[in-house]
């Protein structure tokens, strides 16, 4: 405490969360310490909140018009997950964000979600996943209430039925991952239908909790090799190094022929700073 009785921690200008434009897709700098004051504060607001995990690729694809541009750029959290991504962010505005293992991330944040006791529903992979998920993540997070699952594929005529349920039940976190017909693009075509709280597409993300798939390791990921271990899995995602030299090039001509912007800091109680 100071003098006036204020919490030091508060007299900081420093944002806890800062919004950069970076090719004109939003990129969202929350440090480690900082998240669950994001998390909890999106929470508090009882309106639809859809947090994005941005790769390169999600960047690219972003930039063009439509559903999923449209998704992005409102999302309420955009985390980078690339190190391209942080490495263009600092490239053009000097700003560097921070950057989150995506099965890393998902984990830190039931566990914010854990300690005070909220729930998740979880949506996709198949029937055998998705069950051994729930059980792995009741072992795990024991206080944080699973209150319902549906495997994949979803079926057009299940699909009223099943938001139905999803908004009757109101999960505090909707988590989507693989099977699921269009990705990210669920979320945004079914969010009015949806119920208010956080929504996350993932992936692959119950593959890895139920150890059907594993995920890079900390030195692999933090050098940005992540990408080797897909390849040798999958050759033809050799491919994506064409759109990696694309958004290198753009990076370059924004960097020589655009002033790129950042957008409004956020304080700790959701306003602007000026």
């Amino acid at each position: 405490m100071d003098s006036k009785g204020k919490p030091i921690s508060d007299q900081t200008d420093e944002p806890f969360r800062e919004r950069i434009e970076l090719l004109k897709v939003p990129v969202d700098i929350v440090k480690p310490e900082n998240l669950q004051r994001v998390v909890f504060e999106l929470l508090e607001h009882k309106t639809p909140e859809n947090i994005v995990l941005l790769s390169t690729r999600d960047l690219l694809r972003a930039r063009l018009k439509g559903e999923f541009g449209d998704y992005v750029k409102n999302a309420a959290l955009v985390i980078p997950i690339s190190k391209s991504v942080v490495n263009g962010a600092s490239f053009l505005t000097g700003k560097t964000p921070a950057r989150y293992m995506p099965f890393n991330f998902v984990v830190s944040l039931l566990t914010m979600l854990e300690q005070r006791e909220f729930s998740i529903y979880l949506l996709g992979g198949k029937s055998a996943v998705l069950a051994q998920t729930e059980k792995n993540i009741k072992q795990t997070f024991p206080r944080l209430q699973v209150i319902g699952r549906f495997p994949c594929p979803i079926k057009k005529y299940a699909e009223q039925t099943l938001t139905q349920s999803i908004r009757k039940s109101s999960p505090s976190l909707l988590l989507v991952g693989e099977g699921v017909h269009g990705g990210e693009r669920w979320i945004a075509k079914n969010s009015t239908r949806l119920n208010s709280g956080l929504r996350l597409w993932c992936s692959d993300i119950y593959s890895v909790f139920a150890k059907r798939r594993h995920h890079p390791s900390k030195a692999v990921f933090d050098r940005g090799l992540e990408w080797v271990g897909y390849c040798v899995k999958n050759p033809l995602r050799i491919f994506r190094l064409f759109p990696l030299i694309y958004y290198a090039f753009l990076l370059l001509f924004y960097k020589i022929f655009k002033k790129n912007q950042s957008g409004p800091a956020f304080k700790g109680d959701g306003q602007e700073k000026s």
